[in-house]
């Protein structure tokens, strides 16, 4: 029989939270999958930067919204680890599926069903995570596990990039996808299910078994979860903060490998080491600092845990925005690595406010909303707003640089570059406007990190009070609204 992790052994929670950590490495893996192998897949199967974009995001997001708010909801009544387990499992095959596809619908078909599977992932960790963590340390054991948002980078990019260069982008996505199996089984053989509320000391109430399935109790369940998140202005500025900084940052790193290569020439692997560490090391400290400076400094006011993601942005983006219009990659790569520190202090406590606004069994439908605005608007949109802009500056910027006709782009320079053959100058002209657009689009993206700062400080005014309610009604024992 399987040792478990037992959820009342509090030395071995950290195990448990390395484990789920893990999971979301894998999660962020697989998600990250398409920047890195992007260009050789342009270039393979001769797509444009917005067919791009839907792969990197919309694709991902399409159904996450759909699949993911069901999964919370049987995540409410059933063992959140037996479908965290199944979840990765899932969506791990199907990356490694990815590298059977042989056109661009094939493609978009497994990227959907790659969603669907992350769908499970936050929801289920998150609630597990809220039961294995009191309120005061919660914010600090959530960024922990978002922790493996840069391992998950750092390994698709040194690892993927690395098995680009050297056999291709279709093995680079079996690569990336098996570990996700043995995550999977590691979790359903270690792991034990929690008792719901265990962490408020609140188990045997919260453990009482959930009604049965009722329509009209999930829609009260489900208007109850977004009243709190959406309806509360403290809450619903956190959101908006996360998620337009989240847009900003999907649709930027979504091209900022093929940036590098387009601008400056670099290989994949090189590029998948330089990003990969300055996309990585930086963000996961960011993100640790951002879960321990705000419980420390949220003992002393809740707004900290507003304030704290708002002066991080605010600092990022002046670094964001000084990389690219760097001339050498090195100087580019290396300042990428500062705003990553500041822009991720946020993740943790905005995870740990929207666990802290609801009640027990009601956590992971509400990270399950909150994903839904993260994955549909800022997944599903940052990548392919990025990747339309650029398509129609490289455009413009053709016209400007020897081409025929600013329509003529995508004609004459399929994939982004001349065919083999062409003119010297008519490949250069391709490779400029692509550079320059890439670099134009990618700025612009960023500015809206300063658009998700406003939210934050506009979150500050309330957050204490919001917080301190959801707090008292936690000390009241849940009755059953059926």
């Amino acid at each position: 029989m399987p040792l478990k992790l037992r959820a009342g052994a509090a030395a071995r929670r950290p195990l448990v939270l390395v484990l789920l950590m893990l999971v979301y490495t894998c999660n962020s893996a697989d998600r990250s999958l398409i920047p890195i192998i992007g260009q050789a897949m342009k270039a393979d199967l001769k797509l444009s930067d917005t067919q791009l974009g839907l792969l990197a995001g919309t694709a991902f997001a399409a159904l996450y919204a759909l699949s993911g708010i069901p999964i919370a909801r049987l995540a409410e009544r059933f063992s959140r680890v037996n479908i965290l387990a199944a979840a990765v499992a899932l969506w791990s095959t199907l990356t490694m599926l990815f590298a059977l596809s042989g056109s661009f619908v094939q493609l978009i078909v497994v990227r959907i069903g790659v969603g669907i599977g992350e769908a499970g992932c936050s929801p289920c960790a998150h609630s597990l995570i809220s039961d294995y963590y009191d309120r005061s340390r919660r914010t600090t054991a959530l960024s922990v596990y978002s922790c493996g948002l840069s391992l998950g980078y750092l390994f698709v990019s040194t690892v993927g990039g690395y098995v680009t260069l050297h056999a291709g982008w279709r093995s680079a996505c079996v690569v990336v996808g098996l570990p996700g199996v043995a995550v999977a089984l590691l979790l359903k053989w270690l792991v034990a299910e929690p008792p719901r509320g265990v962490a408020e000391g609140r188990a045997a109430t919260a453990a009482a078994p959930a009604p049965g399935f009722a329509l009209g109790h999930e829609l009260r369940e489900l208007g109850a979860v977004a009243r709190a998140l959406f309806l509360a202005w403290p809450a619903a500025n956190i959101i908006l903060g996360l998620t337009v900084a989240s847009f900003a940052s999907y649709g930027s790193w979504a091209f900022l490998p093929a940036y590098f290569h387009r601008a400056f020439g670099i290989d994949y692997a090189t590029l998948g080491v330089a990003l990969g560490l300055a996309g990585s090391v930086p963000v996961g400290l960011g993100t640790l600092a951002g879960g321990v400076l705000s419980d420390f400094m949220g003992a002393k006011s809740a707004r900290w845990y507003a304030l704290v993601p708002a002066a991080g942005l605010l600092a990022a983006t002046p670094f964001y925005l000084a990389a690219l219009v760097q001339r050498e990659w090195t100087a580019a790569a290396v300042l990428l690595a500062i705003p990553g520190f500041f822009q991720y202090i946020a993740l943790g406590p905005s995870f740990g406010v929207v666990q802290n606004v609801v009640s027990v069994r009601r956590r992971a439908t509400a990270t399950a909303l909150l994903f839904v605005c993260l994955n549909v608007l800022a997944l599903g949109g940052g990548p392919l707003f990025t990747g339309w802009l650029i398509d129609h500056l490289a455009q413009g910027y053709f016209a400007h640089s020897g081409g025929t006709s600013s329509a003529a782009f995508r004609a004459v320079c399929p994939g982004g570059a001349a065919p083999a053959g062409a003119a010297p100058a008519l490949a250069g002209a391709c490779a400029r406007a692509l550079a320059q657009a890439s670099r134009t689009g990618i700025l612009v993206t960023l500015t809206f990190y300063l658009w998700a700062a406003a939210h934050y400080l506009a979150a500050a005014l309330g957050l204490a009070g919001q917080l301190r309610r959801a707090g008292d009604a936690a000390e009241t024992p849940q009755v059953s609204s059926r």
